[in-house]
């Protein structure tokens, strides 16, 4: 009895000790707590009320037209490229040489200007060629080996995709004099054949075109017209058919139908072919008297500069030969093209 007694008394100091701890633990949790709370709030900022009233508005969207300037450019309706190029050939031998040779210098140029107006549905194009070469061998006189002027203007209006109704303009002769040299070595005096505007041509034709792509067409000159001048009156004597012209005459005229095919392609990687065929049937005279005429340059670069040039004109005309006539050059030189 006694030791239960003293069980229940320890016991409940042990309760009572317990619970003292935790309320002064509590406590002191509190008061720090309360310390904290009103440091912070005096270190606390507050904004101040803002004593002017704000509106609200809902938001409104108002279509608003700003300038705008078109860009400072002109739209070019031409289109134009220039063609230049030089030949020049040399070969020199002493006298002793066994081989044999005669020392020779060659010089060839050629111009080719072209231009094209194009905008719908009318279309012009300009084209100017010039061609001349000169040789000179020892022991003789300078001989020229190419001779043309050639100038050609088209003014087209559309009818469809690849058919126009055109009229055009050209004019052909030659620079220098042209003279038939004796063969053999022999102490004739060559014969003067032709300079220029002996003959000269002007050709006005009306028609209509083919042009299926830019670098083809095709023109069909029903209603053609061919002014034939020969200003030298003394040619007759070396050229007895005098180019058509009427002896005493510098001029004849001529109506007939006519077809120029042009062509001016590259035909492969650095290979470009200018070509031209022209066919002139006379309505006033037989089927004899049907002209045809080719002439084409190729050129095949080597680089920028240099290329390497083959030109060459077909002719059949009886007026100036019975037989059909050319002339083939070959050369390499500078050839400039812009662009």
């Amino acid at each position: 009895m006694p030791g239960k007694l003293l069980h229940i008394i320890f016991c409940g100091c042990m309760l009572f000790a317990s619970a003292a701890s935790a309320q002064n633990a509590d406590t002191t949790k509190s008061n720090t707590t309360s310390i904290d709370t009103a440091l912070l709030n005096r270190l606390r900022v507050f904004p101040r009320r803002n004593a002017i009233p704000v509106r609200t508005r809902p938001p409104q969207i108002r279509q608003v037209l700003i300038p705008v300037e078109m860009p400072d450019y002109a739209l070019n309706y031409w289109r134009k490229s220039i063609t230049m190029s030089v030949n020049f050939a040399q070969s020199a031998f002493t006298g002793n040489y066994a081989a044999g040779g005669v020392s020779a210098v060659a010089l060839n140029s050629n111009f080719i200007y072209r231009t094209e107006y194009k905008k719908d549905p009318f279309n012009y194009t300009a084209e100017i060629n010039f061609l001349y070469g000169i040789s000179k061998n020892k022991g003789q006189g300078s001989r020229k080996t190419n001779d043309r002027i050639f100038i050609d203007n088209k003014i087209a209006t559309k009818l469809s995709d690849h058919w126009f109704f055109f009229g055009a303009l050209s004019f052909e002769s030659q620079f220098d004099r042209g003279y038939q040299y004796p063969s053999g070595g022999t102490t004739t005096q060559p014969l003067l054949l032709s300079r220029f505007m002996a003959p000269g041509y002007f050709t006005e034709s009306i028609g209509f075109e083919f042009k299926p792509a830019t670098w083809f067409s095709m023109r069909f000159g029903t209603g053609t017209a061919r002014q034939t001048f020969v200003l030298d009156t003394t040619i007759y004597r070396n050229n007895p058919a005098n180019y058509g012209v009427p002896i005493g005459k510098t001029f004849r005229n001529d109506l007939a139908f006519q077809v120029v095919t042009q062509l001016d392609k590259d035909i492969m990687t650095n290979v470009h072919l200018n070509a031209r065929y022209a066919l002139f049937v006379p309505y006033e005279k037989s089927l004899d008297f049907v002209t045809h005429r080719v002439d084409a340059i190729l050129t095949a670069k080597v680089n920028k500069l240099i290329s390497l040039t083959l030109n060459g004109t077909f002719l059949y005309d009886k007026t100036t030969s019975k037989q059909v006539q050319g002339t083939e050059g070959m050369a390499i030189g500078i050839v400039y093209r812009f662009p």
